[in-house]
């Protein structure tokens, strides 16, 4: 979809005067990159769970989140025009929350999608009971 958009606006930016046409090429391509890597960033993510926290690996960063920081795991539901879909947050006791990368899927009942957020929920809860 976002390749579609891609060629679309680079067609529109080629029919723009010979002055406008690098600034909208560029801009878009610019603009559609950054949102193609940041899908491709949580799609090859990957989530390790253990005794003391949570290991998040993305393409670009690694990130470690302590049990005792996190105050909920919730499943969010977000519908758009392309369809509905639903990811895993978990919601810090202190700062923003954070999506679990590899955790999400675009089905309505996905049972690798719910076993994957029961997993993460059984987790927490063996780690607060261990505190």
């Amino acid at each position: 979809m976002v390749l579609t958009l891609i060629g679309m606006e680079v067609a529109a930016g080629l029919t723009a005067p010979a002055v406008e046409r690098w600034w909208w090429i560029g801009g878009i391509a610019a603009f559609y990159s950054l949102l193609l890597l940041s899908m491709i960033n949580q799609g090859t993510g990957a989530t390790l769970l253990t005794s003391e926290h949570m290991e998040f690996r993305t393409l670009f960063r690694h990130r470690s989140v302590s049990w005792n920081e996190v105050a909920e795991i919730e499943k969010r539901c977000r519908t758009t025009r392309s369809g509905t879909w639903s990811e895993v947050r978990i919601l810090r006791v202190q700062g923003k929350a954070l999506t679990v990368p590899g955790a999400f899927t675009v089905h309505w009942h996905d049972p690798k999608f719910e076993a994957k957020l029961a997993t993460i929920r059984q987790y927490r809860t063996s780690a607060a009971d261990s505190y």
